[in-house]
């Protein structure tokens, strides 16, 4: 067992719900010690603590660059850009998954990956940059998910599917085997996809149809 001596300083962007629940992920795990939270909206938010631990303004977190590593844990595919501003500030990331979470062998996770607790990712799954995986999500195997991607809690992904950069897959959607979504685009919760979706559109229904462009 690693002692919390040992464990790798986190910093993790974002100050909301889904950075708290973040801190309880990565305090499960053995290798990482939550020990501040990084502010880029709101800088009210940094006159308090967090759960006991400091909220840091992103124009100030380069002091945090020496002593943590980082990650983000803002739900929304757009959150490339406050990574951007972190890695000027000379952060690193790293890659956080739930104890509880069953990764296959062959998987891989691109750096910045958040799998929360219960999620499966299956045989030669691939998982590029910054990509979070909520609860209970299941990616089938040989399944390519693109850079900046959400997969909301209990999601389904078959095998062979293909999910472009900056999606959003909602809460409880299908994603049929070999189907594939184009980047940007977001399927609604409880969405059952059955055919390709294109780039920068919102699908919603079973079967999914395409409701809305967006820009």
């Amino acid at each position: 067992m690693t002692s919390a001596r040992n464990k790798r300083q986190l910093a993790i962007l974002g100050a909301g719900g889904f950075a708290e629940e973040v801190a309880d992920l990565a305090s499960a795990g053995e290798e990482f010690e939550p020990v501040a939270f990084i502010e880029g909206v709101d800088a009210q938010k940094c006159d308090r603590p967090l759960h006991g631990l400091p909220v840091v303004w992103i124009g100030d977190a380069a002091r945090l660059a020496e002593s943590c590593v980082t990650v983000c844990a803002v739900g929304t595919p757009k959150r490339n850009g406050f990574i951007q501003q972190a890695q000027a500030h000379g952060l690193s990331f790293v890659t956080v998954v739930h104890p509880s979470a069953s990764i296959f062998p062959s998987a891989t996770l691109g750096v910045g990956t958040i799998v929360s607790a219960g999620a499966v990712i299956a045989a030669r799954a691939r998982l590029a940059q910054h990509v979070i995986v909520n609860r209970g999500s299941l990616i089938g195997h040989h399944v390519s998910i693109g850079d900046f991607t959400t997969i909301s809690p209990g999601a389904n992904i078959a095998g062979g599917a293909t999910i472009g950069d900056g999606c959003y897959v909602g809460m409880g959607a299908i994603v049929l085997e070999g189907v594939s979504i184009g980047k940007g685009s977001v399927v609604g919760a409880g969405a059952v996809v059955t055919r390709d979706v294109p780039e920068l559109v919102q699908v919603i229904g079973t079967p999914a149809r395409v409701v809305k462009e967006l820009s």
